[in-house]
């Protein structure tokens, strides 16, 4: 490329200012003149990343985070990174159920981690938002998955994780999967705590852990939390 430092610091930056115009414009650019896709996702997370901590801080709202979820989204849906994954992925690589735990009805981050996962190959259960601890244990008996994902945006939401995972120890299920637990807030106390195998803060993150649970390797550098 040209000058990839600055395609770099741009493109973090318009996704970090939620210019969705700039943000898609300069993707599409940065593929076409043959950046790696697995990078350009990369930096699509780091402007994530910033997003995520201006709404810590109370700059952003709720709204700005679902913003950034939806660029994220359109560039992992053009035609070039589709291409790309479909050709490089093209052997099923798993089954993983997901969804939103009950109390919460937010689903973009949990959409985002979807669209990474069938990139990457896996097969992908989604039971939607707000969903009980009941439905996750039979869907997790009739689907037989490799991973089982939980996500969240509220707090409030580490406690239902734990009932969660506590159901499937009781329905004695729990060791026939591994389960990885997402959302911004979550924390290394509030991941042992809920007892899942994994945790991650952002979709990229997690994908590349449940790659790595599957011994998926094309030669990128994979590290986890759990």
């Amino acid at each position: 490329m040209s000058d990839l430092s600055k395609t770099k610091e741009s493109l973090i930056g318009y996704v970090e200012q939620l210019d969705e115009e700039n943000s898609i414009k300069l993707a599409k650019e940065a593929l076409n003149e043959g950046i790696d896709p697995l990078y350009l996702l990369d930096l699509m997370n780091e402007g994530m990343k910033r997003v995520g901590k201006l709404y810590d801080c109370k700059d952003y709202y709720i709204a700005d985070l679902i913003m950034a979820g939806l660029i994220f989204r359109q560039v992992l849906e053009l035609e070039e990174m589709a291409n790309f994954f479909h050709g490089t992925y093209n052997k099923k690589t798993g089954k993983v159920v997901i969804g939103t735990v009950k109390g919460d009805i937010h689903d973009i981050g949990k959409d985002i981690f979807r669209y990474m996962l069938e990139a990457y190959g896996f097969d992908v259960i989604d039971l939607g938002v707000d969903v009980s601890r009941e439905i996750f244990v039979k869907n997790v008996e009739k689907h037989n998955p490799d991973i089982l994902a939980l996500s969240g945006v509220l707090t409030s939401t580490v406690d239902e994780m734990k009932e969660v995972v506590d159901s499937l120890m009781e329905a004695n299920l729990r060791e026939k999967v591994k389960i990885i637990i997402g959302a911004n807030h979550l924390t290394q106390d509030a991941f042992r705590f809920i007892g899942a195998d994994g945790f991650a803060t952002d979709a990229s993150e997690g994908a590349k852990l449940c790659r790595e649970w599957m011994n998926v390797d094309d030669g990128q550098g994979v590290e986890g939390n759990g």
